[in-house]
């Protein structure tokens, strides 16, 4: 089974309080977003793949280079890290490999989709099964990618291995994963609430309106960053609230609670934000806790 794994923005992310347990609560919406995608395939044992001899063809020699587009143009970077990656567990059960232009710096079976294969082994007798992901949507941008794999991972290994799991039982599964990672079981804007996995559906209309995601290449920023500096607060504008306003009345009522720490160490993306609101756009923000910014523009 092949599938593609899409990223996720958040519109408005308040910090709300820390709980006893150490995380703290937040309200957000999650909003999937399409235009960043992985690829992701699942194969039962021996089966036929649709995708490895393609990823052995592409990342095999595992120089470990990526090419991304700078000041002077097109600039190559080299990493200690191999583009591409494998393991197999000690029972045999699975294999996974994963490529990366930028280098997988990783152990492959510490991934969040061999994560989702162990997750439901504890319940359910699953097969041997090989897993292949492609990993093109950025590492440490705010935009879930990783959580998205998982779930998915989740969603293909229900239907592959007929386990009869619903939406809610998956997203179960999921939340033990990753704070964001129920949300990608459904894939339909969501508030988060709690750590993220209390969610809820919300309809939200943005036809008439297009979203740029924008990930700046080398700023990777970790969750513990992110958190530093943060002060929880209940916000001024509820979110629900900011939200029902027109799109054009959302700067300055849609917080991103951690774009005040994440810009203090990287001003580089609060001049991207400016940059942004300069070429048109009626709203802006960064997603999650960074480094990917979005913009919403009039279509």
């Amino acid at each position: 089974m092949l599938t593609n794994p899409n990223v996720k923005i958040n519109l408005g992310l308040n910090v709300l309080r820390k709980r006893e347990d150490g995380f703290h609560d937040l309200e957000t919406l999650f909003v999937p977003y399409f235009g960043i995608t992985d690829t992701l395939e699942i194969v039962v044992g021996d089966d036929y793949s649709r995708t490895s001899a393609a990823l052995f063809a592409k990342y095999g020699d595992n120089a470990p280079v990526a090419e991304t587009e700078g000041v002077f143009g097109v600039e190559t970077e080299y990493t200690d890290a191999p583009r591409l990656a494998q393991g197999m567990s000690e029972d045999g059960k699975l294999m996974i490999t994963i490529a990366r232009a930028e280098g997988v710096d990783w152990d492959p079976l510490k991934d969040l989709t061999a994560k989702a294969y162990y997750i439901l082994a504890e319940d359910f007798t699953l097969p041997p099964v090989k897993i292949f992901l492609e990993k093109t949507s950025p590492v440490g941008a705010g935009l879930g990618g990783g959580s998205a794999d998982a779930a998915f991972a989740l969603k293909m290994l229900n239907e592959m291995c007929s386990l009869g799991l619903s939406e809610q039982q998956l997203a179960s599964y999921a939340s033990r994963l990753g704070s964001d990672c129920a949300f990608f079981i459904y894939n339909r804007p969501m508030i988060g609430e709690g750590r993220g996995e209390i969610l809820t559906e919300y309809e939200i209309d943005l036809a008439g309106y297009d979203i740029q995601v924008i990930t700046p290449a080398g700023i990777a920023v970790s969750t513990k960053d992110a958190y530093g500096g943060i002060r929880p607060a209940l916000p001024e504008v509820p979110l629900r609230e900011g939200l029902a306003r027109p799109v054009e009345q959302w700067d300055g009522v849609l917080v991103n609670d951690f774009e005040h720490t994440v810009f203090a160490k990287y001003p580089a993306l609060e001049a991207i934000k400016r940059s942004l609101y300069d070429s048109g756009a009626v709203y802006a923000s960064m997603s999650g806790s960074g480094s990917a910014l979005f913009a919403i523009y009039r279509a």
